[in-house]
């Protein structure tokens, strides 16, 4: 599929010399791949409402209802009430406001941001594997991975969390919440092969309505007590935690709820851009969210100060969000309204997963998976099948397990605070390595973060023996994949390199050889630009022919979110009709030979499609002894080659065109 009918430019190399023609190229390329979002602030803010802010957007649905569950024991006094909202502000303006919005945004890639687009910034291809490279290489990876977690917890406590709020109506018959819950989520995930693009529309208006909503119950119960804005003064969180000490401690695992979409702010950058997503955050979000806790806080005030053990206080702590909204219609419109608040929520959580994994393919830390563009104009809007289903299987075995969000909402937020804690240590590495920041002044800013993050990490912690381990299980479980499949590709590659014949005394041979030149062009698909191809030289000793023209082509995936199309390949003689041509792609695109090939100047190389071949090496992996990796790592690495997906579908190659020669390597 064609990059948006861009068309690509190529750079002729004629010195057949130069070993390391890549660096000029990208050289000239330094300043052309940041992202800029096009249009204006105002549309660009209101559509990242939906995408950026929609998880987040959700929480107030449990966030106060688990700082008061029964696991916690905390007597909805007053002083306890505004401690936990004054908790509330003051972590949405310290992790959000001064962390993200202030300083991580700052640590772009080219315009992207995200924790792996981070780690490629810290990590340029070429650069000395030191200790410390290979320590925030493990910690990069390990937060990618844990995001996973949490983007299976997040559709199911959302979705969830709205779907209950039919059980604060006065209905004549038990809602069947999880049942409803199920459909709900098939539907959303079935939904996703269509694509982004046609909902996608629709997500920044749901959501801004969504936020317009709950600002307006919470402003209704504000009005009623004021007295809930004492919460804004930072001494009344103080005098909580100084007041339940240990026990304040751990109902911080249940504050860091308020926060748990913060790291989608870094993640979504390169879509939106700075400008936008502060926009949205000061004009609309912040806000909002702020009326709404506040709005529960002067609720439970009203409810509970008087009386915290009286049965009006109980119904009111069970779910506070949902007894701000009168009975009746506008309940039931609530509801509808927090449903699909939860389903935009999710869908931008699961299409963040979608460029997460496409991100690693290329980055060298995934297999191969089927990755289809859904959309003509936008080359980011992907789907990608094998993700998804995984998810849906997960979320749904989720719901059907615990039933409730208070108790799916125990094993939430270990992993995104693990996640925010990765980041800050790895924007210390950006400020000091890259920025040439003092090590005292990147690390007096880190260290506050930190306080924070380890904070509600820790907090956190103490869920892990009552299902906490459930994400963390799954994030382990990713990072073990992930660094695997590193670490096979790396000893595939110098396994392959070792029984590779040196490329020019392979060319210089073949006058004195000789041997018959059919017509056409072959196609020989490698890594390594300077030694002979495996699957040439199979073709060669068994066949004993060669064709007039025969193209090396390289696919290389740039520590980058995007190669502009104009520096996509680059083209060297090599003589004898030989040609290599080095195609270069950001780790946010897709590889596609055919739009290279049809790029090549037709007078310096014709390509006849009819008369070109695609070469490619299937390699058989014969686990051995040889020390560098595990057994069970070998086992595990070759079972995932097995089942990556087919080379020829991923590079877009015309299957009838295609020619797999095997060959047998020892791990």
């Amino acid at each position: 599929m064609p990059y948006l009918g861009t068309s690509i430019g190529c750079t002729w190399r004629s010195n057949p010399s130069m070993s390391h023609p890549v660096a000029a190229s990208l050289a000239s390329d330094s300043s052309t791949t940041h992202h800029q979002p096009k249009g204006k602030v105002v549309p660009l803010a209101l559509a990242a409402l939906g995408v950026v802010y929609g998880d987040i957007g959700t929480s107030p649905l449990y966030a106060v209802k688990e700082c008061f569950s029964a696991e916690h024991g905390l007597a909805a006094s007053s002083a306890n009430i505004l401690g936990i909202l004054s908790l509330i502000t003051w972590s949405l303006l310290l992790v959000v406001v001064l962390k993200y919005l202030m300083f991580i945004m700052r640590a772009d890639n080219h315009g992207e941001g995200g924790i792996l687009a981070l780690l490629a910034l810290l990590t340029p291809k070429g650069a000395p594997v030191t200790r410390t490279l290979s320590v925030l290489t493990v910690l990069g990876l390990f937060g990618a991975a844990l995001l996973y977690g949490d983007g299976v917890i997040t559709p199911a406590i959302s979705v969830l969390s709205a779907v209950e709020g039919l059980t604060v109506a006065q209905l004549p018959f038990t809602p069947p919440v999880v049942p409803l819950t199920v459909i709900i989520l098939v539907g959303l995930f079935v939904a996703q092969s269509r694509g982004t693009a046609k909902v996608g529309a629709v997500f920044g208006p749901a959501t801004l309505l969504w936020f317009v909503a709950i600002a307006a119950v919470g402003l209704r119960w504000i009005t009623k007590n004021p007295s809930v804005f004492a919460a804004l003064d930072p001494r009344s969180a103080v005098h909580f935690m100084l007041e339940h000490r240990w026990h304040g401690f751990a109902v911080l695992g249940s504050v860091v709820l308020c926060v748990t979409g913060g790291e989608a702010l870094y993640a979504d950058m390169g879509h939106f851009g700075k400008q936008p997503i502060r926009l949205a955050w000061f004009s609309v979000v912040f806000p909002s969210l702020l009326l709404n806790y506040y709005g529960q806080g002067a609720y439970l005030l009203s409810t509970c100060a008087s009386d915290p053990q009286s049965g009006a206080c109980r119904t009111a702590l069970r779910n506070p969000f949902f007894q701000l909204v009168p009975s009746g219609w506008m309940l039931y419109g609530m509801v509808l309204l927090a449903t699909v608040a939860t389903i935009v929520a999710s869908q931008a959580l699961i299409s963040g997963a979608f460029s997460l994994t496409q991100q690693a393919v290329q980055l060298g830390f995934s297999p191969r998976v089927t990755i289809v563009h859904t959309s003509g104009d936008e080359a980011g809007q992907i789907y990608i099948p094998e993700i998804n289903y995984a998810l849906m299987v997960a979320c749904i075995a989720l719901v059907l397990t615990f039933g409730e969000s208070s108790k799916l909402a125990a094993a939430y937020g270990i992993a995104v605070t693990g996640t925010m804690a990765i980041t800050s240590v790895l924007f210390y590495a950006v400020a000091v390595r890259k920025w040439a920041w003092s090590p005292l002044k990147a690390g007096s800013l880190v260290a506050l973060f930190l306080t924070v993050d380890l904070a509600f990490l820790a907090a956190n912690a103490l869920k892990i023996m009552h299902r906490g381990w459930i994400p963390l299980a799954m994030g382990a479980a990713v990072f073990v994949l992930m660094r695997t499949w590193k670490q096979g590709r790396a000893r595939l590659a110098v396994a392959m390199a070792s029984n590779m014949a040196p490329l020019d005394l392979f060319i210089a041979e073949i006058p004195e050889i000789n041997p018959p030149r059919v017509n056409g062009t072959a196609v020989f698909m490698t890594q390594n630009v300077d030694g002979v191809p495996p699957v040439l030289l199979h073709h060669f000793k068994h066949n004993m022919v060669l064709h007039k023209q025969v193209i090396l082509l390289a696919i290389r995936s740039e520590n980058r979110p995007e190669v502009s199309p104009e520096n996509r390949c680059e083209i060297e003689s090599l003589g004898e009709g030989f040609f290599r041509v080095i195609a270069h792609y950001g780790f946010m695109q897709s590889p596609n030979v055919p739009e290279v090939l049809q790029a090549l100047d037709p007078k310096v190389i014709p390509l006849d499609p009819a008369r070109t071949s695609f070469f490619l090496g299937r390699e058989t992996l014969i686990v051995t002894s040889a020390p560098g990796m595990s057994r069970w790592q070998k086992l595990l690495f070759a079972l995932m080659s097995k089942n990556a997906r087919a080379a020829t579908a991923f590079f877009g190659l015309p299957p009838n065109r295609v020619v797999e020669l095997g060959t047998q390597v020892e791990l």
